[in-house]
């Protein structure tokens, strides 16, 4: 049996961005497991630009961005292995153990002393959401539909229809339109996007694609395959309006309904999981309930931007070797941070403000849109932060930093809520 002072599961960007930055601060025995065939993730299929512009300060497709961290793994000599799905983790009196199956190795069996969880997300399906009518072929996730065309080659439709305005379904009714498709449409269940603005305008306005606001599919009409979507709108409980159907007709439609972190490897080990993003509850070290397991990445949240996945990412692996080479203090005192008024989640979900590396940067997206508003931080009730927005939007991800020294008690409660100005 292997041993490894830090195994990481998932080899996107998170995980390659947690790897590269635990070697560069110590550890030099990492294992990369990646179940798809190359390392890279969901960015080997985002061949649009727009990426690195935080990190590197440039634009960059997608497969342009995790290239430049691959080669910096191998730089490295880390050792990753790729076509290896992890299937169990295990607690021991000195680590874990992980079990991973490899189409050339079989079944294997390592230990180790820390482990990295960046496992990513999955899209929601049209079983997920209960799309009423028919159930014929050519309804398939915007992701599938991206890797279709852009790993494998094929159109998946000509006539499209898409539900959902997130950042992927807008960005596919662009690349549908280029590659000689008709988008007839994208509607959304909210009233407004949940797309980066962006988005909205270089891949819907551009093209003249028209966006349904409150509206989503009522009836899906076809036999072998789809022939026809009806959209209806919805009133404020999300119940169709009769009377107000729109149809098409399509032949293929692609849903862009949301994300879910997958964690199904941290759930079985029991790992206390945070209700509002459906990731692991984490401290301000990116560690889990569990001590020794780090997450990061769109399996802790979904984020809007991978700049921000690398980031977060370098955060959990500087962590692990802190936590490896005995760096940590445990005061076992907690601050319970609580998303407020406005706020939909709230990220760390503690903070040991003695183990503190500087700053601590709390993530957060709001339930709805809003204006002229302003971002109040709260230690047990006193205000230690207050930062004025003039837009603020659920599909945009805000941050916000809290220095050490200005944490003005090392247990209670702090609160991150939106107040007028």
């Amino acid at each position: 049996m292997k041993y490894y002072d830090l195994v990481v599961i998932g080899g996107g960007s998170g995980g390659l961005s947690a790897a590269i930055s635990a070697y560069d601060n110590g550890v030099k025995n990492i294992l990369v497991l990646e179940k798809e065939d190359f390392l890279g993730g969901i960015l080997l299929q985002c061949i649009h630009n727009g990426f690195g512009l935080h990190t590197f300060k440039e634009e960059l497709t997608g497969p342009e961005y995790a290239d430049r961290f691959v080669k910096e793994l191998i730089s490295r000599n880390i050792e990753y292995k790729v076509g290896s799905f992890v299937s169990e983790l295990k607690k021991t009196n000195d680590g874990f153990i992980v079990v991973y199956s490899n189409k050339t190795l079989g079944l294997v069996v390592v230990n180790t002393k820390t482990i990295i969880a960046a496992t990513g997300c999955s899209e929601r399906t049209r079983g997920a959401i209960a799309i009423p009518g028919d159930r014929p072929s050519g309804i398939m996730t915007a992701g599938l539909a991206q890797k279709y065309l852009n790993i494998d080659g094929y159109l998946v439709g000509k006539k499209v229809f898409i539900l959902g305005s997130g950042d992927i379904g807008l960005i596919m009714a662009r690349r549908m339109t280029l590659e000689g498709a008709k988008v007839l449409g994208v509607a959304e269940l909210m009233p407004y996007s949940n797309g980066l603005n962006r988005n909205i305008v270089q891949c819907l306005k551009d093209f003249d694609i028209p966006l349904y606001l409150s509206h989503s599919v009522s009836n899906v009409i076809g036999k072998d395959r789809i022939e026809k979507v009806v959209i209806s709108k919805v009133d404020e409980k999300f119940n169709f309006i009769p009377g107000t159907e729109i149809e098409f007709d399509v032949d293929t439609l692609l849903l862009s309904v949301g994300l879910l972190p997958s964690n199904v490897l941290l759930e079985d080990m029991g790992m206390e999981m945070y209700r509002n993003t459906r990731g692991p509850i984490v401290n301000e070290m990116m560690e889990t309930t569990s001590e020794g397991i780090f997450a990061c990445g769109n399996s802790l949240h979904v984020h809007d931007l991978v700049d921000f996945v690398t980031a977060e990412s370098r955060i959990a692996g500087k962590s692990a070797a802190r936590y490896l080479k005995g760096e940590v203090t445990r005061s076992g005192k907690y601050l319970e941070c609580k998303a407020g008024n406005g706020l939909g989640y709230i990220l760390p979900q503690k903070v040991d403000v003695n183990n503190v590396d500087g700053a601590v940067d709390f993530k957060f997206r709001v339930r709805t849109p809003m204006e002229n508003k302003k971002i109040v931080v709260k230690v047990n009730g006193e205000v230690i932060r207050s930062i004025v927005r003039p837009h603020l939007l659920p599909a945009e991800m805000e941050t916000v930093s809290i220095k050490k020294e200005m944490f003005t008690s090392n247990e209670g409660e702090l609160e991150i809520s939106v107040e007028d100005r």
